[in-house]
């Protein structure tokens, strides 16, 4: 595929991944954190799962409620995995492929121990939870992100970078006619 072609198709799918929101991650997303981190908590507690909690997905141990609101789940950093990964450009679809996968999978395990990490500051009622759950929510969320980043681009022997090497590139072709 020539490079035009390939750039307009990038940009494309995530223009059309963009416009129905984040829904689409959250409608994929949304199960796959909440059980797992359900699951997990229910290894140190009694846990059960509130059906009829206001469509919140909710996780009930003893009298105290861990809801499983949108932001937990974190569409938006899945949504900022795909820009860097579509916005860079000479990645075949393999790679391309591999690197989502891996970076979709390293991001949702992070995120569920944060969860369970942050429902047994909760449950146990720690001093830190607030602090704990305030930081990592704010800064920990965009560092897992952009470790992730890094590390697939030192894994995948990634060379350009997203967005400017595009902008380069589209400056050089019209520069030259």
């Amino acid at each position: 595929m020539n490079k035009t072609k390939d750039l307009i198709l990038r940009y494309f799918i995530l223009i059309v991944v963009a416009l129905p929101g984040l829904s689409l991650f959250y409608l994929l997303f949304s199960p796959l954190t909440f059980y797992p981190s359900y699951w997990l908590l229910n290894l140190f507690y009694d846990a059960s799962i509130c059906i009829s909690c206001n469509n919140i997905p909710t996780i009930l141990i003893s009298a105290l409620r861990i809801e499983i609101i949108g932001a937990c789940v974190a569409g938006s950093a899945y949504y900022f995995l795909l820009i860097l990964n579509l916005a860079t450009p000479k990645i075949n679809f393999g790679k391309r492929l591999k690197m989502l996968g891996l970076g979709f999978g390293v991001f949702l395990v992070l995120n569920i121990l944060r969860i369970f990490s942050m429902g047994l500051l909760y449950v146990s009622g720690s001093p830190l939870f607030d602090f704990a759950h305030k930081f990592i929510w704010y800064i920990g969320t965009t560092l897992f992100v952009v470790g992730i980043w890094f590390i697939e681009v030192k894994l995948f022997k990634i060379k350009e970078i997203p967005f400017y090497s595009d902008v380069k590139e589209l400056y050089s072709t019209t520069k030259r006619k």
